[in-house]
């Protein structure tokens, strides 16, 4: 499959893609890097900190993130909170660990639509880099946070789905007018 990268663009809910599980990258190639570029920099221009393929209309198991360091934020620990820059992670595996906590999340493709969602604290990622060379990293805090809201976009799972009834509740009619207008 060839991709337009002047074509890529944010998609919003309930485009299909988004439900959809997305296939695995068979092969990190010159194609599969720029729609990594062009990911990072569509995140970029939307203020966001991670960006998932099926987000622009791709059903790859391909995501972004850049979660920069925040001092107010990031506590001194172990594992890390942020990321020193953008960063692909191709064909992810997460393990999840330690306790539970809730976070306020947004999304991109769920414009305006926020909600408390349950997640583990710490996160180990398995993947490919942009040159297809595997790699294994751990990290906590808002990182953590955003991996495993970006991994569930390559399954199909969306923060509607996950957030605190409450808050779904608060969010159904900003959800139902995208429902409408797409």
């Amino acid at each position: 499959m060839t991709v337009d990268l002047d074509s890529l663009r944010l998609v919003e809910y309930p485009a299909p893609v988004l439900r959809r599980k997305a296939d695995p990258v068979e092969r990190v190639n010159a194609e599969v890097r720029a729609v990594a570029v062009r990911m990072i920099e569509i995140m970029k221009a939307e203020e966001g900190i991670g960006l998932a393929a099926p987000q622009v209309g791709l059903p790859w198991r391909i995501f972004v993130s850049h979660v920069p360091p925040d001092a107010q934020r990031d506590a001194e620990g172990p594992l890390p909170t942020a990321t020193k820059a953008p960063t692909v992670y191709i064909n992810p595996k997460l393990t999840l660990s330690g306790p539970v906590e809730s976070g306020e999340e947004g999304c991109l493709s769920l414009p305006e639509i926020r909600g408390e969602v349950i997640r583990p604290t710490v996160v180990t990622i398995e993947a490919l880099d942009a040159e297809g060379v595997p790699f294994t990293a751990s990290a906590t805090g808002l990182l953590a946070r955003c991996w495993q809201h970006e991994y569930d976009h390559l399954d199909g799972v969306l923060i509607i789905d996950k957030m605190r009834q409450i808050d779904r509740l608060k969010n159904r009619l900003k959800i139902k007018d995208l429902e409408h207008h797409a």
